[in-house]
Protein backbone atom coordinates (compact mmCIF):
# COMPACT_ATOMS: atom_id res chain seq x y z
CA UNK A 1 0.00 0.00 0.00
CA UNK A 2 2.93 2.59 1.65
CA UNK A 3 5.14 1.41 -1.78
CA UNK A 4 1.93 2.20 -4.29
CA UNK A 5 1.49 5.47 -2.70
CA UNK A 6 5.09 6.41 -3.08
CA UNK A 7 5.42 5.42 -6.61
CA UNK A 8 1.86 7.66 -7.44
CA UNK A 9 3.72 10.66 -5.78
CA UNK A 10 6.96 10.45 -7.38
CA UNK A 11 4.81 9.92 -10.66
CA UNK A 12 2.68 12.94 -9.99
CA UNK A 13 5.87 15.00 -9.45
CA UNK A 14 7.34 14.08 -12.58
CA UNK A 15 4.16 14.54 -14.61
CA UNK A 16 4.10 18.02 -13.30
CA UNK A 17 7.72 18.54 -14.27
CA UNK A 18 6.76 17.18 -17.43
CA UNK A 19 3.95 19.62 -17.97
CA UNK A 20 6.57 22.05 -19.41
CA UNK A 21 7.42 19.74 -22.32
CA UNK A 22 4.93 20.66 -25.29
CA UNK A 23 6.77 20.31 -29.20
CA UNK A 24 9.42 17.72 -29.96
CA UNK A 25 9.12 13.90 -30.62
CA UNK A 26 9.41 13.11 -27.02
CA UNK A 27 6.21 15.28 -26.28
CA UNK A 28 4.08 12.74 -27.34
CA UNK A 29 5.54 9.88 -24.79
CA UNK A 30 5.27 12.58 -21.98
CA UNK A 31 1.38 13.07 -22.45
CA UNK A 32 1.18 9.45 -22.57
CA UNK A 33 2.98 8.87 -19.48
CA UNK A 34 1.06 11.50 -17.79
CA UNK A 35 -2.26 10.47 -19.07
CA UNK A 36 -1.69 6.63 -17.80
CA UNK A 37 0.02 8.11 -14.33
CA UNK A 38 -3.32 9.97 -13.67
CA UNK A 39 -5.41 7.07 -14.76
CA UNK A 40 -3.44 4.24 -12.73
CA UNK A 41 -3.43 6.84 -9.77
CA UNK A 42 -7.82 6.96 -10.01
CA UNK A 43 -8.11 3.44 -10.43
CA UNK A 44 -5.94 2.66 -7.82
CA UNK A 45 -7.37 4.85 -4.88
CA UNK A 46 -11.22 4.04 -6.46
CA UNK A 47 -10.29 -0.20 -5.68
CA UNK A 48 -8.61 1.20 -2.34
CA UNK A 49 -11.61 3.73 -1.23
CA UNK A 50 -14.20 0.76 -2.27
CA UNK A 51 -11.95 -2.45 -0.50
CA UNK A 52 -12.25 0.21 2.64
CA UNK A 53 -15.33 0.75 2.45
CA UNK A 54 -17.28 -2.54 1.85
CA UNK A 55 -17.69 -4.66 5.12
CA UNK A 56 -14.52 -6.63 6.29
CA UNK A 57 -15.99 -10.12 6.12
CA UNK A 58 -13.18 -12.54 6.91
CA UNK A 59 -13.55 -16.27 5.81
CA UNK A 60 -13.02 -18.65 9.17
CA UNK A 61 -13.38 -15.75 11.30
CA UNK A 62 -14.91 -14.92 14.51
CA UNK A 63 -17.41 -12.51 14.76
CA UNK A 64 -17.00 -9.85 17.92
CA UNK A 65 -20.18 -7.22 18.50
CA UNK A 66 -18.90 -4.79 21.02
CA UNK A 67 -21.48 -2.82 22.83
CA UNK A 68 -20.77 0.45 25.03
CA UNK A 69 -23.47 0.77 27.66
CA UNK A 70 -21.20 3.20 29.40
CA UNK A 71 -22.86 6.73 29.17
CA UNK A 72 -19.88 8.28 27.43
CA UNK A 73 -18.94 7.58 23.89
CA UNK A 74 -15.97 6.19 24.15
CA UNK A 75 -12.87 5.39 20.74
CA UNK A 76 -12.10 1.52 20.44
CA UNK A 77 -9.45 -0.38 19.36
CA UNK A 78 -9.05 -4.03 19.18
CA UNK A 79 -5.96 -5.46 19.40
CA UNK A 80 -5.18 -9.08 18.12
CA UNK A 81 -2.82 -11.03 20.01
CA UNK A 82 -0.86 -13.27 17.16
CA UNK A 83 1.14 -16.29 18.21
CA UNK A 84 4.06 -16.31 15.97
CA UNK A 85 6.54 -19.34 16.97
CA UNK A 86 7.17 -18.41 20.62
CA UNK A 87 6.47 -14.85 20.17
CA UNK A 88 3.23 -12.69 20.42
CA UNK A 89 2.81 -10.46 17.80
CA UNK A 90 -0.08 -7.47 18.50
CA UNK A 91 -2.16 -6.17 15.53
CA UNK A 92 -4.09 -3.08 16.88
CA UNK A 93 -6.91 -2.26 14.64
CA UNK A 94 -9.85 0.95 15.12
CA UNK A 95 -12.92 0.04 15.56
CA UNK A 96 -14.32 3.61 16.22
CA UNK A 97 -16.51 5.99 18.26
CA UNK A 98 -19.21 3.96 20.07
CA UNK A 99 -22.05 5.92 21.38
CA UNK A 100 -24.23 4.82 24.59
CA UNK A 101 -26.28 2.01 23.72
CA UNK A 102 -24.75 0.98 20.37
CA UNK A 103 -22.46 -1.51 19.04
CA UNK A 104 -19.87 -2.66 16.27
CA UNK A 105 -19.84 -5.68 14.54
CA UNK A 106 -16.15 -6.58 13.66
CA UNK A 107 -14.83 -9.77 12.30
CA UNK A 108 -11.45 -11.28 13.71
CA UNK A 109 -9.42 -13.75 12.03
CA UNK A 110 -8.12 -16.31 14.52
CA UNK A 111 -6.19 -18.87 12.83
CA UNK A 112 -2.64 -17.48 14.80
CA UNK A 113 -4.62 -16.38 17.37
CA UNK A 114 -6.65 -17.07 20.55
CA UNK A 115 -6.63 -13.78 22.41
CA UNK A 116 -7.94 -10.44 21.87
CA UNK A 117 -7.87 -7.23 24.03
CA UNK A 118 -10.01 -4.26 23.61
CA UNK A 119 -9.19 -0.57 24.61
CA UNK A 120 -11.39 2.71 25.06
CA UNK A 121 -10.57 6.14 24.83
CA UNK A 122 -12.12 8.83 26.38
CA UNK A 123 -10.29 12.00 24.21
CA UNK A 124 -7.51 10.95 22.59
CA UNK A 125 -4.74 9.60 24.95
CA UNK A 126 -7.22 9.32 27.68
CA UNK A 127 -6.82 4.90 27.92
CA UNK A 128 -10.28 4.45 30.29
CA UNK A 129 -11.34 0.93 29.40
CA UNK A 130 -9.25 -2.41 29.24
CA UNK A 131 -10.34 -5.66 29.11
CA UNK A 132 -8.32 -8.93 27.78
CA UNK A 133 -10.39 -12.34 26.33
CA UNK A 134 -9.70 -15.47 25.21
CA UNK A 135 -11.59 -17.23 21.91
CA UNK A 136 -11.60 -20.98 23.30
CA UNK A 137 -14.57 -22.15 21.35
CA UNK A 138 -13.15 -20.24 17.45
CA UNK A 139 -17.19 -21.39 15.88
CA UNK A 140 -19.33 -19.20 18.33
CA UNK A 141 -19.38 -15.57 18.01
CA UNK A 142 -17.83 -12.66 20.86
CA UNK A 143 -20.23 -10.52 22.27
CA UNK A 144 -18.53 -7.40 24.74
CA UNK A 145 -20.66 -5.59 26.90
CA UNK A 146 -18.74 -2.45 28.32
CA UNK A 147 -20.55 -1.60 30.87
CA UNK A 148 -18.18 0.28 33.56
CA UNK A 149 -14.49 1.83 33.74
CA UNK A 150 -12.14 -0.92 34.17
CA UNK A 151 -8.29 -1.56 33.55
CA UNK A 152 -7.86 -5.52 33.62
CA UNK A 153 -4.02 -5.64 33.36
CA UNK A 154 -1.71 -2.24 33.49
CA UNK A 155 0.80 -4.10 32.23
CA UNK A 156 -1.27 -5.90 29.06
CA UNK A 157 -2.85 -1.93 28.92
CA UNK A 158 0.65 -0.07 28.75
CA UNK A 159 1.50 -2.58 25.43
CA UNK A 160 -1.64 -2.47 23.78
CA UNK A 161 -1.30 1.64 24.44
CA UNK A 162 1.53 1.49 22.60
CA UNK A 163 0.70 0.09 19.69
CA UNK A 164 -2.16 2.40 19.37
CA UNK A 165 -0.20 5.36 19.36
CA UNK A 166 2.12 3.89 16.83
CA UNK A 167 -0.98 2.31 14.70
CA UNK A 168 -2.11 6.10 14.89
CA UNK A 169 0.96 7.54 13.86
CA UNK A 170 1.52 5.15 11.46
CA UNK A 171 -2.62 6.12 10.07
CA UNK A 172 -1.37 10.23 10.06
CA UNK A 173 2.09 9.83 7.84
CA UNK A 174 -0.41 7.48 5.45
CA UNK A 175 -3.03 10.66 5.75
CA UNK A 176 -0.62 13.07 4.67
CA UNK A 177 1.16 11.07 2.18
CA UNK A 178 -2.36 10.26 0.33
CA UNK A 179 -3.33 14.11 0.75
CA UNK A 180 0.09 14.98 -1.01
CA UNK A 181 -1.02 12.76 -3.63
CA UNK A 182 -4.31 13.97 -3.80
CA UNK A 183 -2.83 17.40 -4.50
CA UNK A 184 -0.45 16.56 -7.14
CA UNK A 185 -3.55 14.35 -8.86
CA UNK A 186 -5.57 16.94 -9.15
CA UNK A 187 -2.75 19.51 -10.43
CA UNK A 188 -2.03 16.88 -13.47
CA UNK A 189 -5.83 16.22 -13.83
CA UNK A 190 -6.08 19.96 -14.07
CA UNK A 191 -3.53 20.37 -16.61
CA UNK A 192 -4.02 17.63 -18.82
CA UNK A 193 -8.04 18.62 -19.10
CA UNK A 194 -6.62 22.65 -19.65
CA UNK A 195 -4.30 21.33 -22.75
CA UNK A 196 -7.24 19.22 -24.19
CA UNK A 197 -9.13 21.88 -24.94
Amino acid sequence: MVFFILIIFWACVLSLILYKVKSGEIAKWVKLFRILTVVFSVSFFAYWFIKKSAVAFVDNSVGLQVVNKLPQTLDFYLINVNKVDKNSALEPKHIGKIRPEYYRVEYLKMDKSDEYWIAGYLGKKNLVYFSQHSVPNKNIDQIVEVQNYINQSMKLSDAAKKQVDAYNYENTKLGIWITLDFLLLFLNLVLLLRKNK
